[in-house]
């Protein structure tokens, strides 16, 4: 359910609604995976891809993870919207009494909607009076490598790579494609429809393997989230929309 109703307006045929972009987004991040895994499994063997396809292939990654982002993101202003307008659509006074909390000491909190974006679930976390994730916890630390990759593709420079003897290197100091593949190498699947002698960021990185690690950590991470909070996360009612494959 991506509106949430919250009363009516003067009379019975007008109610309000509160838009939760937060689940059309990762509806959409996940769908994307999926549509990218269908491609990657017709074509991988094949050896080549015809254009078109290859050119879907890309904007369902890319959107893909844009749109995980855009789920962490709006997940978070989602809540601050709720609790700055007294919005609880809980019917659970235990969670009215948790959204009440936050909202009272948020008021306090200066310049939190310029935080970055993980610092903001931290803040809430500790406003509330729950334990705050460990910098070292693998979904965090994913996270944030996860967000470096957006803000490497909505801000990109472009920069020189040099075809050597053995392989892409880079011209100079470490380039993105070297950086990321350090980290990334080894946490999923490389793009099948890659050739081999295309660098690691963005060809073999960005694939079905790229974005399916980006839902699900996603998800473990605002499921944790939520959890420690004791309040129930905006997108239960469709977990089923949220395959990868």
């Amino acid at each position: 359910m991506d509106k949430i109703p919250l009363e009516t307006c003067g009379d019975e045929s007008a109610i309000r609604f509160r838009d939760c972009f937060s689940v059309r987004y990762i509806q959409s991040a996940a769908l994307l995976c999926q549509l990218a895994f269908s491609i990657e499994q017709e074509y991988r063997e094949v050896g080549k891809i015809p254009a078109d396809l290859h050119l879907r292939h890309e904007v369902f990654v890319l959107n893909s993870v844009l749109s995980s982002v855009s789920f962490l993101e709006s997940t978070i202003n989602e809540l601050y919207a709720d609790v700055a307008d007294e919005a609880y659509y809980f019917a659970d006074e235990k969670h009215e009494e948790i959204l009440r909390l936050i909202g009272e000491k948020w008021k306090n909190e200066k310049n939190f909607d310029r935080a970055p974006l993980l610092i903001k679930y931290q803040k809430i976390l500790v406003i509330a009076g729950k334990p705050s994730f460990d910098e070292g916890d693998q979904a965090f630390a994913n996270l944030r490598i996860l967000i470096d990759i957006r803000n490497h593709l909505m801000h990109y420079t472009r920069e020189w790579v040099v075809l050597g003897e053995l392989g892409f290197r880079d011209a100079g100091e470490e380039t993105t494609s070297g950086k990321f593949e350090k980290i990334l190498r080894q946490k999923f699947a490389a793009n099948p429809l890659a050739y081999k002698n295309q660098p690691f960021f963005p060809d073999k990185c960005l694939g079905h393997g790229c974005v399916e690690w980006a839902v699900v950590n996603s998800l473990i991470f605002t499921d944790e989230f939520f959890r420690r909070l004791e309040l129930p996360a905006p997108y239960e009612g469709i977990r089923g929309e949220m395959r990868t494959r």
